[in-house]
C-alpha cells in the first residue's frame, strides 16, 4: 500500500501519539541521557532551571530532526518491515504536517537554547540538526555505504552540547565524549544492519552489508570495537576522569570487544543464526548508558 493510498483510506485525524512517534522516542532517550551526562559531568555549575531547559532543547532538537528524517524518508520507510508501522507509512499523518512539526521543534529548540542558556550551545544544536536531517538523511544515506560512519556525528553531539551549556566553551573532554559516540555508532548500527539487511536492500539503501558484503562489514565491526576500547580510555588517561570511569570503561569496552569477536569471525556453527549480532546490538545500547552513567558517577563522587 502506498502512503497516498493509506492516507486516502484513513479518516481519523492524527493523534498526539502520532506526532510523538515522529520524534523517535527510543532514540531520543539515549540522546537526552548522553546530553544530561555531558551537562552533569562538566566542571562548574548551572542553575537547575537552565539545566532543565538545556536538556529539553536537546530533546526537542533531536525530535525535530527525527521528524524531518521521517518526512523525507516516508516512501523508503513504507518499503521496510522495520519502519513500515511508523505514522507516515501508515497514513496517519500528512507529510506536510510532519515536515512543519519537524521545522517547528528544530527552530524552537535552537532559539530557546540561545536565549535561555548559551548561543554556542545553540549553534552546536543547530549544527547537529542540520547534520542529521540534511547531511545524513538527504545526502549520505542514499549515496554511500559510509553513511553511518560519517553520519554518526549527528548522534554524537548531545554530550558536547550539554557540556558547553555549562561551561560556555569547547575543550578536549567534550570532544572526546563526542568521539566515543562517533566511534561507537558504526558497530552499533552495523550489528543491526546485518540482521535487517534485506530491508535495506529492498529499499535501495546502500548500507555496508548490502554494498560491501557481510564479511567486510564484520571485519569493520571488529576494527571499530577495538578503536572504541582505545578511545573510551583516553579521558582517564589524560586525567579528565578518575578511576570509577576508567575501570568502568575498561570493563564495558572489553565486553563490547568480546561480543564483537563472534560477530566478526563467524564459525560454521554460527552461519544460520544472528544471535551474536543481536547480542552485540543489545549490549551496545546498554554500553552507552552504562559508560555515561560511570562518567557522571565519577564526577559526582570524586568532585
Amino acid at each position: 500500500m502506498t502512503i497516498q493510498t493509506a492516507q486516502t483510506l484513513t479518516a481519523m485525524p492524527a493523534e498526539w501519539r502520532d506526532f510523538f512517534a515522529l520524534t523517535k522516542p527510543r532514540v531520543m532517550s539515549l540522546v537526552v541521557f548522553t546530553g544530561l551526562a555531558g551537562l552533569l559531568a562538566a566542571p562548574g555549575a548551572i542553575h537547575p532551571v537552565l539545566g532543565f531547559t538545556a536538556i529539553l532543547c536537546i530533546a526537542l532538537g533531536a525530535g525535530g530532526a527525527a521528524a524531518l528524517n521521517q518526512w523525507w524518508e516516508a516512501d523508503i520507510d513504507a518499503q521496510m518491515k522495520r519502519t513500515s508501522k511508523r505514522p507516515l507509512p501508515q497514513g496517519k499523518l500528512r507529510r506536510e504536517d510532519a515536515r512543519d512539526f519537524g521545522f517547528f521543534l528544530s527552530g524552537a529548540s535552537v532559539v530557546t537554547m540561545g536565549l535561555a542558556v548559551h548561543w554556542l550551545a545553540a549553534l552546536i544544536l543547530a549544527g547537529s540538526i542540520v547534520y542529521y536531517a540534511v547531511i545524513y538523511t538527504i545526502w549520505l544515506k542514499p549515496r554511500t555505504p559510509q553513511n553511518i560512519v560519517i553520519g554518526g556525528g549527528a548522534g554524537a553531539f548531545p554530550p558536547l552540547i550539554g557540556w558547553v551549556a555549562v561551561t560556555g566553551e569547547i575543550t578536549l573532554m567534550p570532544v572526546l565524549l563526542f568521539a566515543i559516540i562517533f566511534i561507537w555508532t558504526p558497530p552499533h548500527f552495523w550489528a543491526l544492519a546485518l540482521f535487517v539487511k534485506t530491508d535495506y536492500a529492498k529499499a535501495g539503501i546502500p548500507m555496508m552489508p548490502v554494498v560491501a558484503g557481510e564479511k567486510s562489514t564484520r571485519r569493520q565491526i571488529f576494527g571499530y570495537s577495538l578503536a572504541l576500547l582505545a578511545i573510551s580510555l583516553v579521558p582517564w588517561a589524560i586525567g579528565g576522569t578518575g578511576a570509577i570511569y576508567g575501570v568502568s570503561a575498561l570493563v564495558l569496552s572489553g565486553i563490547f570487544l568480546a561480543l564483537a569477536v563472534p560477530v566478526s569471525f563467524r564459525t560454521a556453527q554460527q552461519e544460520d543464526t544472528m544471535k551474536p549480532e543481536k547480542r552485540l546490538f543489545a549490549w551496545s545500547v546498554i554500553y552507552l548508558f552504562a559508560l555515561f552513567t560511570a562518567l557522571v558517577a565519577d564526577r559526582m563522587i570524586l568532585a
